[in-house]
Formats: C-alpha cells, structure tokens, sequence
C-alpha cells in the first residue's frame, strides 16, 4: 500500500496547484504533450512493438491487438485529439446559475475540477493520453492504471507527457501511470479513499463488474456496450444494410459496435438476406433464432448468452421480433444501456423507441459508432457511461467536474 500511497499523495499535492491553473498555462502543457507526442513516435512504437509480440504470444485475440495496436497515424491522432482539447472552452470556473436572497446573500453556482481521479483500463494505450489530457484540462490530477498487455507503451506514453507537463511549469505529478500491474494493487486502487476522489473503469465486462463490486471510491461505470439495431417494418432495407455493416465491423474493437441486431417479422426474408450479403464482406458470423436460421440456413443457433454478449469481433446475433414493442422489450432486458438504434421511415416508430429506449444514447437512422466524444463534438473522452448518476454517454470535460455554491454577503446572520 505504501507504493500506492506515495502516487495518491502526489497526487493530491498536483492536484491543489492544477486546479487553480490558468487556461492558459493548461492549453499550453497540453499543446506541449501534443508535439512531443509525435515527436517521440518512434519510441512509443517500438514499446508498442514489444507489447504486441507479447500478446500475440500470450494468445490475445486479433479484436484485443487491434486495441493494443499503435503506429505513426494512430499516434498522430491522438496528438491531434489532445490538440481538439485544447479548442475546447475550460470547464472549470463556469457560473451556472446565480440568485440574490431576499437577505441581500448572492448565491453563485460555479464549477470546479473532480479532484484526483483514477483511471483502470485494458488493452488500449490510447486511453492514457485522452485521460490524462482531459483530466488536465479540467483541473484534475489522473492516476492511470492500465492492464499488463500495454505496459510497455502506457510507460512510453506517460513519461513522454510527463517530461512535456513539467516543462511547462505544472508538476509532472499531474499525470501518474502506476507500473504495477497484478490484480492486488488494483484492488488496493479501488479503495484508496484518502487519495482518489472518483475511480473510471474503462474495459470488457469483467474489469468493469469487479471496479462495481470492490470499489469503495465512488464510481462512473464505462465501457460494456451491448449495442442493438432494430430495423423496423417500415425501414429502408439498403440504408439498414449500410448502417449494420458499418456499426458491426467498421472497429470490433470497440465499444460502440453493433452486437445485436433485431429485425421485424415482416421484412425478416427480405432484410436479412440484404444484410447478410453485407456481413459476408467481413466474414462475420451470424447467431440466430429459429425464423433467422430458417431464412439463413448456415447460421449458428443463439444462446441466451449470445443476447447479452459484447463479442468484440466479427460476430452477431439476430433476432426476429413480432413488433417494436417485442424490440424494445428485448432491449430492455439484455442491453447495457449503452447504444441503440431504430432503422425506420416512420415518424411515429421512431419517436416511440425514441421515448421508450433507455440507454445513453439512442439514435434514429444511424450507426451506433457515432457514441464518441469526438464524434458528439466534446474532444476525446475517457469512456462512455451507461450509468445514470452524474455523467451519462460520452465522459468529456463537463463530466469532469463538480460544482459547489459561493455564497457573498455583507455581515448577514441567520
């Protein structure tokens, strides 16, 4: 715990200077992380390199290294998402409200950073940039904990930032990575009260049930995304072939892809043959039920744990639903409020899933891959919620924050 310990009072002594940081002085240690970034690219790729021989060793599935993957475009990328956070307005000292008392007290409502924020994540070196330069941004010190399969390049990363951080006046200790990476001080992680004021899972299911479970820090849940299409009766086919095409295998990788696919009883034959065609592009598998498996003999019959499952790869499962009602319902039971979309021409269907949806996004005639902060114009961000408590679908910068009152007066007594 010592270890530990030692990272949560760094950064809690990082925290009280960065809170209080100009935007100016946080822009500019931002746009310095961005440049070195790619200026020590090839560093970061032979890091990298190490990993992905290692996970391929280690049996990681292809989804798996796709994440871990990192070369020259995906690096630039990420400078330039940390480049887009820099544009975006500080979120820190906002007045969001104001009222005068009739006692003459004025009551402001202001915003205010996090304070330390850790950061658990998997296979996806990205995530240390993006974290720690929207912590950065909104006045909070990071902790990232990322898991064994990028440690080499997590490592590379942070100490390029770090290094860019401390040039520019700020302490390093804004961004922390911790280089242990077995489950006993992740666990410890989960409960260092005195340290972290809120804890980010970003992963597969079972990261982010044992985060649910063990942590006694407070929580915003990210990551699991079991993402339905329903294309309804009234759907233009070739439009809903498009958009499952493209939210299935666009990246499998991520959590915004379409795992599951429902498809009304009176256009099944029709669509999925259509859809079919599509997937068979990429090879991917298909799960169904009997009408499905009746309409596409070749097709795998679904479990009850193909409905829930988030299979980050080329796989799917399809289900023939009397109605919308039957699609919503099915939803509601197996979905991870995360991402849903109605393929339809009908105002009226549309408006219903709409209203009676309840994940953190729900979109109409789109592909579920739009459930990005970059995509919703909020920069990078650190995960999507699926929880309904303070921050819910992409966690950007206002997420990022709290608030409290300042409270002026003029020698009131109550």
């Amino acid at each position: 715990m010592a270890y530990l310990e030692r990272i949560g009072e760094n950064a809690k002594h990082a925290e009280k200077i960065l809170a209080t940081a100009s935007s100016e002085l946080k822009n500019r240690a931002l746009a310095a992380i961005a440049d070195a970034l790619q200026a020590n690219a090839n560093a970061i790729i032979d890091a990298n390199r190490e990993d992905l021989e290692n996970g391929r060793a280690d049996g990681l599935s292809d989804s798996m290294l796709d994440r871990l993957m990192l070369d020259e475009d995906r690096i630039t990328k990420i400078a330039d998402a940390v480049r887009q956070i820099i544009a975006l307005d500080d979120p820190v000292g906002k007045t969001l409200s104001g009222v005068v008392r009739p006692n003459g007290l004025k009551i402001t409502k202001v915003t205010v950073p996090l304070g330390v924020i850790a950061v658990i994540y998997e296979a996806r070196p990205n995530v240390t940039a993006d974290a720690a330069a929207l912590c950065l941004k909104s006045g909070n010190a990071v902790i990232l904990r990322g898991g064994k399969e990028a440690i080499r390049s997590n490592t590379a990363i942070a100490t390029v930032m770090r290094q860019a951080i401390g040039e520019t006046g700020l302490p390093d200790d804004c961004v922390q990575l911790i280089e242990k990476t077995d489950r006993e001080t992740a666990s410890e992680l989960m409960k260092l009260n005195d340290y972290v004021d809120v804890l980010i899972p970003r992963g597969g299911k079972g990261l982010i049930q044992s985060v649910v479970k063990n942590a006694t820090v407070p929580v915003i849940r990210t990551g699991e995304g079991n993402c339905h299409i329903y294309v309804d009766k009234d759907a233009d086919i070739d439009m809903a072939a498009d958009i499952i095409f493209n939210a299935k295998t666009s990246r499998v990788s991520v959590c915004n892809a379409c795992e599951s696919l429902l498809i009304h009883q009176d256009i099944a034959e029709f669509a999925l043959l259509a859809i079919k065609e599509k997937l068979d592009k990429k090879n991917v598998v298909i799960v169904g039920d009997e009408i499905v498996q009746s309409i596409l003999p070749d097709v795998v019959p679904a479990t009850e744990d193909d409905w829930y499952a988030e299979y980050l790869d080329y796989k799917i499962s399809i289900k023939v639903v009397r109605d919308i009602d039957e699609a919503i319902a099915h939803i509601a039971r197996y979905s991870t409020d995360h991402s849903e979309s109605i393929v339809t021409q009908n105002y009226e269907a549309a408006e219903k899933f709409i209203a009676e949806v309840n994940s953190s996004a729900v979109y109409v005639n789109a592909s579920t891959r739009f459930t990005d902060g970059g995509e919703f114009g909020f920069g990078a961000e650190i995960g999507i919620s699926n929880q309904k408590l303070h921050a819910r679908g992409p966690v950007g910068l206002p997420e990022l924050t709290s608030y409290k009152y300042v409270i002026r007066g003029n020698g009131q007594i109550r």
